[in-house]
């Protein structure tokens, strides 16, 4: 259990094979049962008692997208971890992420605030269109 004056620690992991925020939600809402949704993956983040109560940010076509919240890791009979989150999709305005296998720590100076508001309609940008104006510094 993290201590009550931490700040949660945060991961990011690609939505692979979704190509829109719609199928991630779809992906996520199967997975749902009981208000939970299990996430699973190899690896077991060795800083686990800090992402409780953190979040798990996915990316879609290199862009964070939104974010569910970390509960508690579970393990499993074939040595693989349950990330268990809320079953709580939380929609963000895109923000620009690289791809990366698994999963990977998110810097606190990167998490994107949930309270923000896309006015600029960036995150409704097709993926393609949305990339090439990143590679450009536009957005």
């Amino acid at each position: 259990m993290p201590h009550l004056d931490s700040v949660p620690l945060h991961l990011t992991k690609v939505a692979v094979g979704c190509a829109s925020i719609e199928a991630l939600q779809n992906r996520l809402a199967r997975r749902s049962h009981g208000g939970e949704i299990k996430v699973p993956t190899r690896m077991r983040p060795k800083r686990m008692p800090e992402l409780i109560g953190g979040s798990l940010h996915w990316i879609v076509k290199h862009r964070i997208v939104g974010c569910i919240e970390i509960i508690r890791f579970d393990d499993r009979s074939d040595g693989r971890i349950d990330i268990v989150c809320r079953d709580q999709f939380i929609r963000l305005p895109a923000r620009p992420k690289r791809a990366h296998q698994g999963w990977r720590y998110l810097d606190e100076g990167e998490v994107p605030d949930p309270g923000l508001i896309d006015e600029t309609g960036l995150a409704d940008l097709p993926p393609a269109l949305y990339g090439k104006l990143a590679a450009l510094a536009l957005v």
